[in-house]
Formats: structure tokens, sequence, C-alpha cells
């Protein structure tokens, strides 16, 4: 670790707020094409753990679903400290995992399909229509949990990210490259997100 590092890892640590116990990770496609692409994220993983964090979400934006099986197999290959959980764009079943991964789910058909469901149980008389709460929602997202922290790298877009998960969270972003990503940047963003005064909406 580089002195650089080191004074910023001091000045996260000795901070007195708490680290984000949630980090999102927006990436594009085209960014795990790069070389040493998934040794990058393996750091960040080890990075987070690290500072912190008790759980990691990434999202893969892809621009053909057809490419996501391919990059499902890549990822499963990953060395990741903690237990992962992939989900493609037509899984159904909830992520529940330190680190849970998807690769094009798109919030907008995430949160259309939880909506469904609510529908579903509404008509065949399940559930009263005055009784559905943000509760209901958030139990038939696949990734229900809100990041603290959403870290996107290269622009400042989210493109269609989590959009119910993430309407608080603290957005960071960054025109460093993935491939370009070091311990540095993670730690100006961990310290970004301390010095902030979060306001949930209100």
């Amino acid at each position: 670790m580089g002195l650089y590092d080191r004074y910023l890892s001091l000045r996260v640590r000795r901070h007195e707020a708490a680290p984000p116990a949630h980090v999102a990770l927006v990436l594009a496609e085209r960014d795990l094409l790069e070389r040493g692409a998934y040794d990058t994220l393996e750091s960040f993983f080890e990075l987070a753990f690290e500072y912190g964090t008790d759980r990691v979400t990434v999202y893969v934006s892809v621009l053909d679903e057809a490419v996501a099986p391919t990059l499902e197999r890549a990822l499963q290959d990953v060395d990741a400290p903690k237990p992962m959980a992939i989900r493609g764009p037509t899984d159904r079943t909830r992520a529940d995992a330190p680190i849970q991964v998807s690769i094009g789910l798109g919030g907008k058909h995430e949160f259309t399909a939880a909506v469904r469901s609510l529908a579903g149980e509404v008509a065949n008389g399940d559930l009263q229509p005055d009784a559905v709460t943000e509760a209901d929602v958030e139990e038939r997202l696949v990734f229900p949990d809100a990041p603290d922290l959403v870290v996107k790298t290269g622009a400042e877009r989210l493109s269609d990210f989590m959009i119910w998960q993430s309407v608080y969270s603290e957005l960071y972003f960054t025109d460093i490259n993935w491939r370009d990503f070091r311990r540095r940047d993670y730690l100006r963003a961990i310290r970004e997100f301390k010095q902030r005064s979060r306001r949930f909406g209100r």
C-alpha cells in the first residue's frame, strides 16, 4: 500500500461516521470485457468487507441478454471472499447472500414483476388492495435490500438500476474507468460517504 493510500485509509478508519453497511457497484457489460476486470472485482469485494461493509451488490447492465449466461459463468469463477448469489435477466428467485450480482435484471422489470405478483394476489382475494404496503413490494423483489452507497465508474449515468431500492442511496460517481479502479478510488468513495449528511428524502 502506497503512502497516499495509507493516508486515505487512516482518514477513513478514524472518521467517526459509520461505513456503508451495503455498497452497490454499477458496471456495464463492456467493463467486464477489459483485461483484469475480474481481478479488480475480487479486489473490490475484499476492500468492501475490509472497510466495514456487510453486503455488496453488483449490477451489470447488458445491451444483449444473450451474453448473460457467458457473464454468469465468468462471475461464478470469481474468487469471492464470501458467498455470492448471481441472478440473470429472467431469474425470480430472491437473492440472499453477502455478495449479490445482477446480470441484466433491470430495475423496471424487477419492480413490474413485483407489482404483477401483488396484483395477482389481490385478484385471487389473498390480499386486500388497501392492505398493500411498501414491505409487500420489497418482499417480492429479487434484490430487496437498499444500498447505502452506490458506486458508478466511468460516467454519471446509472441506467435501469434498482429503481425502488436506491431511492435514498448515496450516489458516488467517478470518471475512473473500471479497469483502472484501485484501492484509493474505493477509499475516496467511502470517505465522501462518511462526510455526507444523509437525509433519506427528508
